[in-house]
């Protein structure tokens, strides 16, 4: 594998009940087909797969690969309390067909603990084991340059979703320590995503709501028109901030796919609550002096 590019942060549909949704999300993997991202990231933290029952899981998975078109690759998220439930998901996830595992570190600050964890699941399946460095939401837990580099030098885990502020140090050093066997991902709503691949990420894993504009963005940089890039990244990135707000990130998410026509309902399992109207029409307005509309697919 040599992955680049767009990959989605997917968030998993519901129904107004609180049921796994599986046409919406048949919906949701078109669209990704059709707007021409590189891949999908499902069951991540924004996919609340903490939130999922062991056989809903399954559901997603399978719904994901039977849309998905030819070239699309699916990585799944890996969130569990000890290292031998996230080996039993990333099995399930290889034998399902994903084409790698995107796992959140167990939550002990020690690097052997760390490493250790990975490790674990590494031998145990033969696709990539990616590492899910997010402080914030994983109980504060702190992967270093030099632990993530000896974990990419002994081939336990080779991509890195990177989100721990502030990225493009960390990027920058993770890099130079990793001697060229690690590949790093952007994160964090997109909201650094042009400064992260001008410092050697190899792309952006990202919830927005509208990878249309990451897709742009990532195409004019790689085809060496970083003016371009880095003019269309300044048009969004008021959006992109506003959109990423801890807290209402997920609604404001959930409620795009659905005026988009994608979701049926925009609904979050307990214990998130919703977001106020105001709120909502407030993002709306921000959506709007973006430029931006809810047609699918979106002309930009």
């Amino acid at each position: 594998m040599d992955p680049k590019g767009v990959y989605p942060i997917l968030p998993t549909p519901f129904t107004d009940d609180g049921k796994v949704d599986l046409e919406s999300m048949e919906r949701l993997i078109k669209f990704q087909n059709e707007v021409g991202v590189n891949g999908v990231n499902i069951m991540g933290f924004m996919g609340e797969s903490h939130k999922l029952a062991n056989a809903e899981r399954k559901d997603i998975i399978n719904v994901t690969m039977d849309t998905k078109r030819d070239g699309l690759e699916v990585w799944v998220g890996i969130r569990t309390m000890g290292t031998m439930g996230a080996v039993e998901q990333a099995i399930e996830a290889e034998a399902l067909g994903a084409d790698a595992v995107f796992v959140a570190p167990v939550s002990i600050q020690n690097d052997n603990a760390i490493y250790a964890h990975y490790k674990a699941i590494n031998d145990a399946v033969n696709i990539p084991v990616a590492l899910h460095d997010l402080p914030d939401m994983f109980d504060a837990i702190v992967m270093s340059p030099e632990l993530i580099a000896r974990m990419a030098k002994d081939d336990v885990s080779n991509y890195i979703k990177l989100e721990e502020i502030p990225t493009g140090p960390k990027t920058s050093k993770t890099l130079a320590l990793a001697d060229g066997k690690m590949g790093v991902f952007g994160g964090l709503g997109a909201m650094y995503m042009l400064e992260e691949m001008e410092r050697g990420a190899k792309g952006i894993m990202s919830g927005f709501s509208f990878p249309e504009v990451l897709v742009k963005i990532y195409n004019l940089f790689e085809t060496g028109d970083r003016e371009g890039a880095a003019e269309c990244f300044d048009k969004y990135v008021s959006l992109l901030r506003y959109e990423f707000q801890p807290g209402p990130g997920l609604a404001f998410r959930k409620h795009v796919y659905k005026k988009r026509g994608i979701f049926t309902s925009d609904y979050i399992r307990p214990p998130t609550g919703p977001v106020d109207q105001y709120t909502i029409d407030e993002f709306e307005r921000t959506i709007a002096r973006a430029g931006l509309s809810f047609d699918v697919p979106l002309s930009i």
